[in-house]
Parts: structure tokens; C-alpha cells; sequence
């Protein structure tokens, strides 16, 4: 048995149904199992990754599973998975960790893979770079108009799609690639400006990039809830590759055997959520 947690999230989701086509049997545990549709053969346990009394029967049976980073409040499932059979977690991270400047999201994250290590658990380390689905924050903006507002549109990322992190972690999971770490990218170095024309190109509608002064993009997302050291540690990022093209990686082709999934690719699986196109 294989749990999954985070399993209605970008990744987690992809996570439970490479598992299933693998014929593997699959637990999740989530706090509204009402709320959310899994496959049929998908066991569903009520509860909370950082609950310790909901934790003992999401475990039990339990020899892998994926673990998704809550910044809080990990030490319950793991003091729970000592106590249970489990054998190895594939931990989803971040790139972020591997910066040569320490941020507060990459210190965060090694901070979780730290524990994990601290518990004696045999694990894997997923870090991923840039999510695709980050670039869905730009949705609002584009169901009303044609213009996208940001900072540092030349700055370039690699990003990846969802899909790609969980066939790597799934085949983590599955061939207990045990004590070892991947960073992840996408296949293509793009900027901000680049992302946008391929959103317009995928949606048929005319978009385009709005440089915002630095500190009013700060406020925005502040207002939208952001912690602060999040904020900051993404505006520095953008800063530091403004006008560099970002480093790609073939781990995904690597351990998949299939290309990795583009920009373009993932744009046309996700276009409903930027707005009817025109008829």
C-alpha cells in the first residue's frame, strides 16, 4: 500500500493516478473526503497530515509514501511513521535549497528534508524548480483583459509541469530510488514575456506583458497573502535571472524515457482556466 498525501493538489493528483496505472494500491488521507472525486480503487482516509490522531490509520498497511512539505507541523506524521511499517517517503522539496544564496523558502524546505533524514526513514528527495501552475495566478487578469501585469518579464525560469514531478516521484516510489535527491526543470528556459505570448498563441487572444514598479508588484502580492520572506525571496529570484537564460535539466526525459512536457503543452491542457477563447 502506498499513501499519498496531498493528493488533490497539482502534483499529488498526477501522483495517485501514475500509481494506479502502475497497479499499485493507493491510500489518501484529506481533511474533506466529501469534497474532493478520487478514482474508485483509491482508499480514502479522513484526517490531517499534521493530526496525530488521524494519523495511525492513514499508516496502517502503509509501506511507502508520498509525503507533500507542510512547513508546520511534520513532526507528527513523522513520530507516526516510526511507530508504523513504513519504509520509504519520497518527500516533495524544492530547488530552491540548492540556491547559493540561502532564501527563506529554501531554508524552509531543507528544514523538512533535515527531518526526514533525522527520523531514520529511508526517503527521496523530489526537487522541482518552477511550477507551470504558478503562472495561473495570471488568470484573473487575463479573463478581463489582455494585459498581464508583473516584474522583471525578461527574467527567464525553466519551468515544469506538474505532470513531469509526479512521474518522477511516482517512479521514485515505485523503484524505491532509496537516499537519493533529483532537481528538476522544464525543457525550456522561458521569461515572463515569453510565457504570456505562449498563453495568447494557446487561448488565440492578443496578451501582453506590463512591467509594474517593484514595490507596488511587492504590495500586491502581500495584499494577496503572501508571507513577506516569500515574496521578497520571488522578486530576488526574478532580479538575479533578469536578462539570463535559466539552466535546463534532462532528469524528467532521464528517468521517464518520454520528452518532457513544454510550456506550450501545458498552457493547451489548462487554457479553460484563462478565459473562454474566441468562437
Amino acid at each position: 500500500m502506498i499513501l499519498v498525501t496531498g493528493a488533490t493538489g497539482n502534483v499529488g493528483s498526477h501522483v495517485v493516478n501514475q500509481l494506479l496505472d502502475a497497479g499499485e494500491k493507493v491510500r489518501v488521507i484529506t481533511r474533506n473526503p466529501g469534497g474532493h472525486s478520487f478514482p474508485e480503487q483509491v482508499e480514502v482516509v479522513p484526517g490531517d497530515l499534521t493530526g496525530p490522531e488521524t494519523l495511525s490509520e492513514a499508516l496502517d498497511g502503509v509501506e511507502r509514501a508520498f509525503l507533500f512539505p507542510v512547513f508546520t507541523g511534520l513532526d507528527a506524521f513523522l513520530d507516526a511513521a516510526r511507530l508504523s511499517d513504513l519504509q520509504h517517503v519520497v518527500l516533495l522539496s524544492s530547488a530552491a535549497i540548492m540556491d547559493t544564496t540561502p532564501s527563506w523558502i529554501g531554508e524552509q524546505h531543507l528544514r523538512l528534508e533535515q527531518a526526514v533524514v533525522a527520523s531514520g526513514l529511508a526517503w527521496t528527495f523530489i526537487r522541482p524548480s518552477f511550477f507551470m501552475t504558478n503562472d495561473l495566478a495570471w488568470a484573473p487578469q487575463i479573463k478581463v483583459g489582455d494585459v498581464v501585469r508583473g516584474i522583471y518579464g525578461n527574467a527567464a525560469v525553466a519551468p515544469i509541469d506538474p505532470r513531469d514531478i509526479a512521474a518522477v516521484s511516482a517512479r521514485a516510489l515505485l523503484d524505491e530510488r532509496v537516499g537519493e535527491s533529483f532537481l528538476l526543470t522544464g525543457p525550456q528556459s522561458l521569461t515572463g514575456i515569453d510565457r504570456v505570448r505562449i498563453i495568447a498563441e494557446t487561448i488565440g487572444r492578443p496578451l501582453r506583458f506590463e512591467e509594474l514598479p517593484r514595490e507596488l508588484y511587492r504590495e500586491q502580492l502581500l495584499h494577496h497573502g503572501m508571507p513577506a520572506p516569500a515574496v521578497d525571496d520571488m522578486i530576488n529570484g526574478l532580479a538575479a535571472w533578469d536578462g539570463k537564460a535559466a539552466p535546463v535539466l534532462p532528469t524528467i526525459e532521464a528517468f521517464t524515457g518520454r520528452p518532457a512536457f513544454t510550456y506550450a503543452q501545458w498552457a493547451a491542457s489548462r487554457a479553460q482556466d484563462f478565459g473562454p477563447t474566441p468562437a
